[in-house]
């Protein structure tokens, strides 16, 4: 596992050192984290376009990572992936993700998101990098809770049509050699393992489709994160680490009762104030020799961005594990000897 790393979405901003890639990144790397996370919808920090054009340009925005001390270790296109697949019912609220060209106009609108998809591949390949973050979109969310009942075959209609929009994208990942992690988040048709499964197979195992675990989603839904990586280690190619708590009454649970964030019975929180046992998680992923980057992704409803950036490095590194080499009983052990096994076994 490389890291720790941070998710640079919640940070920029058009003061310094958080409105351009080198002073932000510097700023990272003071805090102790070893790589960034990069937003491609937010012009500040990069241009999805050139990078997707120039190897010039790629190499420049690496080299002011470097200088500052950090590496880029994926590119995101959260915001752009959702448009992909948009039900009409949630039009107007997703126009802001898109230029103003494309607002009102849907089909315009997926179309410019599937190019910001294929630009962020090759963007990707030029950056020298292996995975991706992105969203699914959704088409089935609004039938997230079966009332009213849901018409025989319309899940099975919703995922064909999502891996018709993500397979030729899925392609173009594969042509630049990149993984696109889906992250698996509530509001997404693919917000948890059975969901996940179902797009897997809809887009016929596809070897780009992949995941981007976050377990703050799963503890917001009840949902087994351990066990989740124990099922999904193999399609597990990044890792945001996020805290948060799930604490119901008896005026509201996993819905929320469309309270505001703090008052919500689940709510993220910053990197040791939640419920998460992170303990377990990076321990399954040292049993499972995950080898992508550990990224601090803060979002918080009570703490400081500043305070929760400054605790989230070395959090993740009091939290990294060095995988043994050997076993720890190792100095009891004896040499092999296949002939005292079978003695042992009875059967000499």
């Amino acid at each position: 596992m490389k890291g720790p790393a941070i998710f640079l979405a919640q940070f920029a901003g058009d003061t310094a050192p958080y409105n351009s890639l080198g002073s932000i990144a510097k700023w990272a790397a003071d805090l102790g984290y070893a790589g960034v996370q990069i937003p491609t919808w937010d012009a500040r920090l990069f241009d999805l376009k050139q990078a997707s054009e120039s190897q010039d340009y790629c190499d420049e925005v690496a080299g002011f990572c470097a200088e500052a001390g950090v590496a880029i270790t994926e590119l995101s296109t959260h915001l752009q992936g959702q448009l992909v697949a948009v039900h009409p019912a949630y039009d107007e609220l997703f126009d802001a993700f898109a230029p103003a060209e494309v607002h009102g106009k849907p089909a315009e609108r997926t179309e410019w998101a599937r190019e910001q998809v294929r630009m962020a591949a090759r963007a990707s390949r030029r950056l020298g990098l292996n995975a991706h973050a992105t969203f699914s979109g959704a088409l089935l969310w609004h039938t997230m809770y079966p009332w009213p009942q849901r018409p025989a075959g319309l899940v099975e209609e919703g995922f064909r049509e999502l891996a018709t929009r993500w397979l030729p994208l899925l392609d173009v990942f594969e042509e630049n050699g990149v993984d696109a992690c889906f992250e698996i988040h509530p509001g997404e048709d693919l917000h948890d393992g059975i969901s996940w499964e179902r797009f897997l197979t809809a887009v016929g195992e596809h070897p780009r489709a992949n995941i981007l675990y976050d377990p703050s989603h799963f503890l917001l839904q009840q949902l087994d994160y351990v066990d989740f990586i124990d099922r999904y280690h193999d399609r597990i190619r990044m890792f945001h680490v996020k805290d948060a708590e799930f604490r119901p009454n008896g005026r509201a649970g996993v819905y929320g009762g469309y309270a505001d964030w703090a008052d919500r019975p689940g709510r993220f929180r910053s990197l040791g104030d939640g419920q998460i046992d992170f303990g377990a998680i990076f321990s399954a992923f040292t049993k499972y020799d995950y080898a992508g980057w550990a990224v601090v992704e803060w979002e918080c409803c009570f703490k400081h961005p500043e305070q929760g950036a400054a605790e989230g490095a070395p959090f993740v590194e009091a939290h990294m594990i060095r995988k043994a080499d050997r076993a720890f009983d190792d100095f009891a052990g004896a040499a092999p000897d296949a002939a005292r096994n079978r003695r042992i076994l009875g059967l000499d």
